[in-house]
């Protein structure tokens, strides 16, 4: 059984290939991908695993906009350190949830459960997870918060998102700045992935407001905006093949 584990955490994913081998040592570890765009990319180009293990959180927002870019034909079983999202939907449409840290006989049970599984079972569990692409619309206005009124916003005016010592804030593209009282997930998951690139944990950049980019050392990038920013925006290299690719064809 070939296995892709996405995984933003090194402790978590090390945990996680040990206790996989201890279940089972011919169990394969396809890859571990660490952000929704990463593993997008890698589901694109590589041939399909048999079983997805999906952190929920991931370094560029909820795994479930991996859902929004394409449709994801392997069965997955989902790993958070939270209780509490829908537990219920994580159920109807995965193998199994499993509360960080994670057991072994919890993992056991879940894929105990996978290798029941029969074709019929594993076609009505894909139906079940291509309701994720269905209907979605993002935002093309957002409410900014000033003094005791609500300044409606165009998307298309924000430059970018920026989050500082647990204080978000919105940038438009005159250069002007507003607090806005969402976390840099919350944002991401009602924004267009088209038009909006989750660039590291405290940037979100919008695609027309990208002047240029420097390649970096360490192979990492570093972006320039129309607008000044609080400080510089760097791409990892694990993201950078990721952001090129964004920039180019959305």
């Amino acid at each position: 059984m070939r296995v892709l584990i996405v995984e933003d955490e090194t402790a978590a994913y090390e945990s996680l290939v040990e206790i996989l081998r201890e279940i089972d040592p011919r169990i394969e570890i396809a890859a571990n991908t660490e952000s929704v765009s990463q593993t997008v990319s890698w589901l694109k180009i590589n041939p399909l695993p048999d079983l997805i293990i999906m952190d929920i959180h991931l370094s560029d927002g909820s795994a479930f906009l991996i859902f929004e870019y394409m449709v994801v034909d392997v069965p997955i079983i989902f790993t958070t350190a939270y209780d509490q999202y829908a537990i219920a939907a994580f159920k109807v449409n995965s193998i199994d949830y499993l509360l960080k840290p994670i057991k072994t006989s919890e993992l056991q049970r879940a894929l105990s459960k996978f290798g029941k599984w029969t074709k019929i079972d594993i076609v009505a569990y894909l139906s079940k997870v291509s309701q994720f692409t269905s209907g979605r619309n993002y935002k093309d206005k957002i409410l900014i918060p000033v003094k005791d009124k609500l300044l409606p916003v165009q998307v298309k005016q924000i430059s970018y998102f920026y989050t500082s010592d647990k204080n978000t804030s919105v940038c438009l593209r005159d250069g002007s700045q507003f607090i806005y009282f969402s976390t840099l997930d919350q944002i991401f998951s009602s924004l267009n992935p088209a038009d909006f690139y989750r660039a590291n944990k405290q940037y979100i950049v919008a695609r027309h407001d990208v002047k240029d980019i420097t390649i970096w050392f360490d192979s990492r990038l570093l972006l320039t905006l129309d607008t000044a920013v609080p400080e510089p925006i760097y791409i990892s290299k694990n993201k950078a093949a990721d952001f090129k690719a964004w920039i180019v064809n959305g």
